[in-house]
């Protein structure tokens, strides 16, 4: 086939992205402007990512696995994979199959600002809702975070709390309301590009919950997520990244003073860009596979740029889990092992 030819079937399949995955990478679901699943052979997972729209960043289509660095292409490539062709004949014929089905219109739910409208899942939306948030202070998400034994506070400035925050478990179901955090994500500028919600139970909080409400996925995010972080601190030359919000904090539990990067999984984390002036970087790291892969990654891409990494591993399933149920003097001696000797001090490390 022609690379024109290609190229044409390969932006038609772009204009109908999001329905071109959940046809062929259906073990995956939409997050944000992506949508993510295993790899692309559909495996269930979260380090794939497909953009759905069109963006400064690229067009619609493209995806990349931050699992496995150099893997990247466009949604030929996702239906060659997933069907197990090998003639681009036949990855072209399923194309055209494909793009002669009748297909819905991916949701555009909105919500009206004044007398303009802005998708729910974008950017836009995201800042409107950490606008509408309140800080923590005296809300049920400090009241979370002290039960998972996360006590430091201080410049959490990118946590806030809804009280009612919209749920929708799929686009059949009605919409609920919970209490929820809503973390700001942010890019190395400071620019606010996404959101992730956290929804609570307002019932009270067990080991079983930590917290989240009994809903099937509690925790989403929305906006542009890939390559940036929940901030904690400003940034500098010696800083601390981690997957999720509670584990990053307990870290910083330890080490107060620490600039520190929750990236939201392990697919983001291993995807994260760096700061500029950034010379160590502390990898924590959770305790499985996923930790794994993203830990490996997150080394390669560091080492490539002259910066310096150091892996914090945790004695349990992650940072987080070594707090609650260990304890913090277990934490700290722990932590005291793996971390330089010269931050330290520098961190005001909370010792034993």
């Amino acid at each position: 086939m022609p690379r024109h030819d290609a190229a044409e079937l390969a932006q038609r399949l772009g204009r109908q992205a999001e329905a071109v995955c959940h046809h062929y990478l259906s073990a995956g679901r939409r997050q944000g402007n992506y949508w993510q699943v295993g790899d692309v052979r559909n495996t269930p997972g979260r380090s794939m990512f497909v953009r759905l729209k069109d963006s400064s960043k690229g067009p619609a289509g493209k995806w990349t696995d931050a699992a496995a660095p150099g893997e990247h292409g466009d949604l030929l490539d996702v239906i060659r994979e997933s069907c197990g062709l090998v003639d681009f004949k036949d990855v072209a014929e399923e194309a055209r199959r494909f793009l002669a089905l009748p297909h819905p219109e991916p949701e555009r739910t909105r919500i009206s600002v004044g007398r303009t409208s802005i998708r729910a899942a974008s950017p836009e939306a995201a800042q409107r809702l950490f606008a509408m948030s309140q800080p923590i202070g005296g809300t049920l998400v400090e009241a979370v975070l002290r039960k998972r034994g996360i006590t430091t506070l201080h410049e959490t400035g990118a946590l806030r709390f809804h009280p009612r925050c919209y749920y929708r478990p799929d686009e059949h179901s009605p919409t609920e309301t919970w209490p929820a955090m809503i973390a700001a994500v942010t890019d190395l500028s400071g620019k606010l590009t996404g959101a992730h919600r956290t929804w609570l139970d307002p019932g009270g909080f067990s080991e079983a919950n930590l917290g989240r409400a009994p809903i099937e996925t509690p925790r989403r995010a929305m906006g542009n997520l890939l390559g940036h972080a929940v901030r904690f601190g400003a940034g500098g030359e010696v800083m601390v990244a981690g997957e999720g919000i509670e584990t990053t904090l307990s870290v910083r539990s330890v080490l107060t003073q620490m600039p520190s990067m929750a990236a939201l999984s392990a697919a983001h984390l291993s995807a994260i860009l760096f700061p500029r002036m950034l010379r160590r970087l502390y990898i924590a790291r959770d305790n499985d596979p996923a930790g794994d892969r993203a830990m490996t990654v997150l080394i390669e891409r560091a080492s490539a740029v002259g910066i310096e990494t150091i892996v914090l591993t945790p004695r349990l399933g992650d940072f987080n889990e070594d707090l609650r149920l260990l304890g913090f003097d277990v934490l700290a001696a722990h932590l005291r092992l793996q971390v330089a000797s010269g931050d330290v001090a520098r961190f005001k490390f909370l010792a034993v």
